[in-house]
């Protein structure tokens, strides 16, 4: 985080301030804050990338980082692509979803995508307030960006089945939101996503893949560390991790 108080422009520009509590999506009962950057018109890529790794992430053109006074359970977490075996489980993944294709498509809205995304919440995240959200809802927080961010269509025969948005750092790729058809028993699409992004990185020479926030006792978070090694950022300090050590998260 040093260099974000550095007198380097644009990062001696930069301003950062904590929201107002408001209730934690992860955690049943706690309240949380962040800590966000500003202004967003300076947040370029370059930029994002030294937030990235000071434990930032965004929505849409908001950056931000959990800042709660008591609670230290979010910790971001990233891959060392280098160092990543994938296990028994996540082979099988790999086979059983070998006919997904993946195409790079513009950053814009896209009727079907939408669709999709709302059958998604529906499914996994009902009533959690994104399964209402509307089309200006949905793009301001996907498809709105100041970075360089992709956005990925995979099919599988002609059939949409999963949409996903990354950023691209110089040192890696952020995975920022996936979305898919969770109807499809059996399916593993969000296992095979990260695995994609893996292999992603690793034919483009990126040593890492930013996961957001790994939270212990969330099981829509506690999945990541199932994807080792994994390091995460821990006093200042990325350093490799296991799930059940003692003091993280």
């Amino acid at each position: 985080m040093s260099r974000l108080n550095d007198s380097e422009l644009p990062f001696s520009l930069l301003q950062f301030y904590s929201t107002a509590a408001y209730p934690c999506s992860y955690l049943t009962g706690q309240r949380a804050t962040s800590q966000v950057a500003t202004p967003t018109h300076l947040i370029t890529t370059e930029v994002y990338g030294e937030l990235v790794r000071g434990g930032f992430r965004r929505s849409g053109v908001f950056t931000y980082r959990p800042d709660c006074e008591e609670c230290h359970a979010c910790v971001p977490v990233r891959l060392p692509v280098a160092r990543f075996t994938p296990n028994r489980s996540q082979r099988r993944c790999l086979k059983a979803h070998a006919r997904l294709h993946a195409r790079e498509l513009p950053l814009m809205y896209f009727e079907e995508h939408y669709q999709l995304y709302q059958r998604y919440q529906a499914e996994r995240h009902a009533g959690g307030g994104m399964d209402l959200d509307n089309h200006e809802q949905y793009s301001n927080f996907l498809l709105q960006s100041r970075v360089d961010s992709r956005l990925i269509e995979f099919t599988e025969n002609g059939v949409l089945r999963m949409v996903s948005i990354i950023d691209v750092l110089n040192d890696g790729l952020s995975s920022v939101y996936t979305f898919y058809d969770a109807a499809v028993e059996g399916a593993s699409f969000g296992t095979y996503n990260i695995l994609w992004q893996i292999a992603q990185c690793a034919a483009n020479d990126l040593p890492h893949l930013y996961l957001g926030y790994w939270i212990r006792d969330s099981r829509k978070m506690a999945y990541k560390a199932s994807f080792g090694p994994i390091e995460g950022l821990i006093k200042g300090e990325w350093r490799e991790f296991h799930a059940s050590d003692p003091g993280v998260g």
